[in-house]
């Protein structure tokens, strides 16, 4: 939802605290979308451990760094095919790390209702991606939903920081495939509206 009403809007703001914060010097955008995934793998390192806080906050640097890469690429016009495949591919094993160290966390503390909870989460946000790219595979426009990934490192960024973990967890659960439906129902609509289909 936020990046289908934001778009690249950030783009200007986040290049210009990007050159401030490294003097000008100008990373290539496929060593951010790495430094994104680093970012993440901390995060859920720290997340197995139990150290909460420390795992939001790599991970809010993991989100920013991914804000930050496409960000750069546009200015620097630098975009490349790889770039953004590189950059999905990554993003989705950061995601799912996560989502594996938030199961692990509720294993540890035997809630197990929340650890099966978040395999339901897991799948939904592998889902969620998958909906827009096989539906962009089609030549279907798919950017409808709740919650994308942005809205879902809000959600876990919130429960990490607040030690709400247990209500991200049925957010997530819940959310990811209201929003998988929403795709569903919208790509439906766009594929009538293209090929006429009933």
């Amino acid at each position: 939802m936020l990046s289908s009403k934001l778009g690249h809007s950030l783009d200007p703001f986040l290049f210009h605290l990007y050159t401030l914060s490294f003097r000008g010097k100008i990373l290539p955008p496929n060593v951010i979308s790495i430094l994104a995934f680093f970012f993440g793998i901390l995060s859920f390192t720290f997340l197995l451990f139990g150290r909460l806080f420390l795992s939001g906050l790599f991970l809010l640097l993991s989100g920013l760094s991914d804000m930050l890469d496409g960000a750069v690429a546009r200015r620097t016009n630098r975009v490349t095919a790889f770039g953004g495949f590189l950059d999905s591919v990554l993003d989705r094993y950061v995601d799912l790390a996560i989502t594996f160290g938030v199961f692990v966390h509720f294993t540890r503390l035997e809630k197990y209702d929340f650890a099966t909870l978040t395999f339901l989460a897991a799948i939904g946000i592998a889902l969620v991606p998958y909906a827009r790219a096989r539906a962009e595979s089609s030549s279907l426009t798919c950017k409808a939903g709740l919650l994308e990934r942005p809205e879902r490192t809000i959600v876990l960024l919130l429960g990490l920081f607040f030690d709400l973990l247990e209500v991200s967890t049925v957010l997530l659960a819940v959310l990811t495939h209201v929003t998988v439906v929403q795709r569903i129902f919208s790509v439906r609509e766009n594929a009538k509206a293209l090929k006429g289909e009933a």
